[in-house]
C-alpha cells in the first residue's frame, strides 16, 4: 500500500488504485498522473485493503480490478459504496462478459472499462464519473447501462442472500484457505467459520467443497483452474 500525505486542491480528482499486480498499478499511476488535475493518493493490492483505504482516504474515484485476492472486486464495490459513499468506482477489467458487467453495475460501479482499451479511454472514464455520469467503454457501450441493470434486477440471484461474512468465507475457501486460517484472519472461532460456510452452501444449494470451488469459478470469484 502506498498513500500520499499531501492535500490536493479543490480542482484535483483524487484516485485510489486497486490491482493485485504492482507493475499494473505503477503503469496506471504513471498514465493518470500525466493529467494535471489527477492525483493518486493510494494503492491497494487486495480486496480487503481496497475497502479499508476507500473508507480511510475517501478518494473521489476508486479504479478497481475485479480479480483481487482476499475479497473479489464485486464485493469490494458493494462494501465501498456503503462505507465510502462519496467515492465513485471505475472497474478496469479484462473480463467483457455480460455477467461481470451486470454485477458490477448493480453493485454500484459507475463505469466499466476493459483493459485492452486505449489508455485515453480510462482517462475519459475517470472524467465522466467525476462529473457525475456513468460510462461504458466503446466495446460495451452499444448496450445501454439501464438495460444491464434492469435485466439483472429481474433475475433471482441466491448470491444476493449471502451475508458479507459468508461471501468472505466463500471467497477464501475457494482460494484454498482452511477453516483455521480463515478463523485466524478474521479473529473468529473455527466453529463460527464452519457455521458461516454451512449457511452459505445451504443458500447456494452446494453440497461439497468441489461444488463450492466450481461455483466460485463460474461466478468469476476465482480464475478457472
Amino acid at each position: 500500500m502506498v498513500a500520499d500525505d499531501q492535500m490536493a486542491d479543490k480542482a484535483t480528482i483524487t484516485l485510489l488504485l486497486a490491482d493485485d499486480h504492482q507493475i499494473v498499478r505503477q503503469g496506471m499511476r504513471a498514465l493518470l498522473e500525466t493529467e494535471q488535475d489527477f492525483r493518486v493518493i493510494g494503492e491497494a493490492g487486495d480486496g480487503l485493503e481496497a475497502v479499508r483505504l476507500s473508507e480511510r482516504l475517501r478518494p473521489d474515484i476508486l479504479i478497481l480490478d475485479l480479480m483481487l485476492p482476499g475479497l473479489h472486486g464485486l464485493e469490494v464495490i458493494r462494501r465501498a459504496r456503503k462505507q465510502a459513499p462519496h467515492t465513485r468506482i471505475v472497474v478496469l477489467s479484462m473480463h467483457a462478459n455480460e455477467s461481470y458487467v451486470l454485477q458490477a453495475l448493480r453493485n454500484g460501479a459507475a463505469a466499466y472499462v476493459l483493459k485492452d482499451c486505449e489508455a485515453a479511454v480510462l482517462i475519459t472514464a475517470v472524467r465522466q464519473v467525476a462529473a457525475g455520469y456513468r460510462y461504458l467503454c466503446p466495446p460495451l457501450a452499444a448496450r445501454a447501462i439501464e438495460v444491464y441493470i434492469e435485466k439483472h434486477d429481474a433475475l433471482a440471484d441466491p448470491h444476493e442472500a449471502l451475508t458479507p461474512r459468508e461471501r468472505e468465507v466463500l471467497q477464501l475457501t475457494a482460494e484454498g484457505y482452511t477453516s483455521a486460517q480463515i478463523a485466524a484472519r478474521f479473529f473468529l472461532s473455527r466453529r463460527t467459520v464452519e457455521t458461516h460456510r454451512a449457511n452459505m452452501m445451504r443458500k447456494l444449494g452446494l453440497r461439497t467443497r468441489t461444488d463450492l470451488v466450481r461455483y466460485a469459478m463460474q461466478r468469476g470469484l476465482i480464475p478457472p483452474k
